[in-house]
């Protein structure tokens, strides 16, 4: 049974909707008793890192999430959810995140060619480094819809995807996954990586 984390940020239904997809049992809430029951969690989110590390904070999920994290229940963040997972983020000022990870999200103004589009949205290709979720998936499309990416996360990282520069597009360390892009929205190749963390 698979938890999703609802902290006020995050595309939740389609999420939802996608896992039972799957087969597999899904449900939302923000509730720590709840979640705890689950046997995976993850950890979505669309917008501004600072509102939502503040909401993770201020409900009391942030803690939940580690301690979720260090008994070893694995942890799939998405999107924002996975730049949650990493120490800081430089997105309009610094500010902390969960610490699962080794690493740092950064602007991809000043960092791209300068005729690339921000944000980088739509279909981009796999690059896999390693790991087990996206075993097999080397060069297949996934959706991005993003402005900020990690850097110096070496330790987890397991894909990248090219936008000009490579851009860590996957991670996973552990019990902890972390994808940029939305397995939701990309197709029968999102499901077979949800299908995969259910699996793990």
């Amino acid at each position: 049974m698979i938890g999703i984390i609802d902290y006020g940020v995050g595309n939740l239904f389609s999420l939802c909707s996608s896992c039972k997809a799957i087969g597999e049992e899904a449900f939302v809430s923000g509730d720590a008793t709840e979640l705890a029951k689950a046997d995976r969690l993850i950890l979505p989110g669309v917008g501004a890192f600072e509102d939502a590390a503040r909401k993770l904070r201020d409900t009391g999920i942030a803690d939940f999430v580690r301690a979720q994290a260090a008994q070893g229940k694995p942890l799939l963040g998405i999107c924002l959810g996975m730049q949650l997972l990493f120490e800081r983020s430089y997105e309009y000022g610094s500010h902390e995140g969960l610490g699962l990870l080794k690493g740092q999200v950064v602007p991809m103004e000043g960092k791209l060619p300068p005729e690339l589009k921000i944000p980088h949205m739509g279909w981009n290709a796999l690059e896999v480094k390693g790991g087990k979720l996206l075993s097999g998936m080397d060069g297949q499309y996934v959706y991005f819809v993003h402005s900020f990416f990690a850097e110096n996360c070496d330790d987890s990282l397991s894909a990248v995807t090219q936008y000009g520069i490579p851009i860590t597009a996957a991670v996973e360390q552990g019990n902890v996954y972390g994808c940029q892009f939305h397995p939701e929205k990309s197709g029968n190749v999102g499901l077979n990586i949800l299908r995969k963390f259910a699996e793990v």
